[in-house]
């Protein structure tokens, strides 16, 4: 194993995670099988009913081991939310939870395309982010989650087991479609995660960010994908907060919180589903920088200080969720 200051193996924390996912199926009403090449297929939501804590374990694989994941109730008008922590944030959450691996097999419409995340990413390296977070990884098993509606192709399969250097029967694809329990729980838990992934935007060093934790309001899932996607990245946008413990002087940690919230972006002010529909559902219109927490706390761990920016939005929220 190649890691920066002997950082911890997220495959080897999330291998006994996956077993306890497999080991309690029927428990989770989930579906397993065997690939025609040994691959492990977990259904969390295609044709398995699936729920809540499916997808609550499945956040905390694709935390890499490294986060924690539980449902909490609050006050409000929607109370249930999802909460999130990791005391290893960057590693959690860039380095294993972001679904940054883009896989693809076909070329026509219906090919299958997939964004992938977990700590498969770790040894594959196809994205250059590893490179800026200094982190590599090796395993003799491995775990990438998909957020699909239908099972990946054999082909696709086989492909990522030789990107990930491991055999097919030590690769499990977990599949958690928009539309379920578990992928609407496991997309709200990337709360921390969304955070995460501006601060690196914004081009905050990431190094300084020492610890975390958020928190968003659970979506109902919707019959169909576009406005399922809408409530649960509405449920961070306008719902979520997390605060930051950063290593920094004080005018940086103010910036920085100033900056992060969702608030901040020139496409805030409506649901998501209306955003992406006036930009003809081509996500890559949409501004990058809407993709944040509605509040953020910046603590500056050398002085003491927090800094507040954003403010949760109960009214798009339960425009979004109603």
């Amino acid at each position: 194993m190649q890691t920066k200051n002997d950082s911890p193996s997220i495959n080897f924390l999330t291998h006994p995670l996956v077993e306890n996912l497999k080991r309690d199926a029927s428990m989770l009403r989930l579906k397993c099988e065997t690939m025609s090449n040994g691959a492990s297929l977990i259904d969390a939501g295609i044709s398995a009913v699936g729920g809540l804590e499916a997808g609550r374990r499945v956040a905390e694989i694709c935390m890499g081991g490294l986060g924690s994941v539980c449902l909490v109730s609050g006050s409000g008008k929607w109370p249930l939310s999802v909460q999130v922590h990791s005391a290893n944030p960057v590693l959690a959450c860039l380095g294993s939870q972001y679904a940054g691996w883009s896989l693809q097999y076909g070329e026509d419409k219906n090919a299958f395309r997939a964004l992938g995340s977990g700590p498969a990413r770790a040894l594959a390296l196809k994205e250059k982010l590893f490179d800026e977070i200094q982190y590599r990884d090796s395993g003799a098993s491995t775990c990438l989650v998909l957020e699909v509606d239908q099972l990946p192709p054999l082909e696709l399969v086989e492909k990522i087991s030789h990107d990930c250097k491991i055999a097919p029967e030590q690769l499990s694809i977990i599949l958690t479609p928009t539309r379920s329990l578990a992928g609407v729980v496991q997309i709200v838990a990337r709360v921390l995660e969304v955070a995460l992934h501006k601060v690196h935007a914004l081009g905050f060093p990431l190094d300084a960010v020492i610890d975390g934790a958020g928190s968003a309001p659970l979506a109902a899932p919707a019959h169909d994908f576009v406005t399922s996607m809408g409530r649960t990245n509405d449920a961070i946008l306008f719902g979520g907060r997390v605060q930051l413990f950063v290593d920094c002087n004080d005018d940086d940690a103010r910036q920085l919180a100033e900056k992060l919230p969702s608030s901040s972006s020139r496409d805030y002010g409506k649901p998501f589903g209306q955003i992406f529909k006036d930009v003809s559902y081509d996500f890559y219109k949409i501004d990058p920088m809407l993709f944040a927490p509605a509040e953020v706390i910046v603590s500056c761990l050398k002085s003491g200080a927090s800094f507040r920016a954003g403010k949760i939005n109960d009214e798009l929220l339960d425009r979004s969720f109603s």
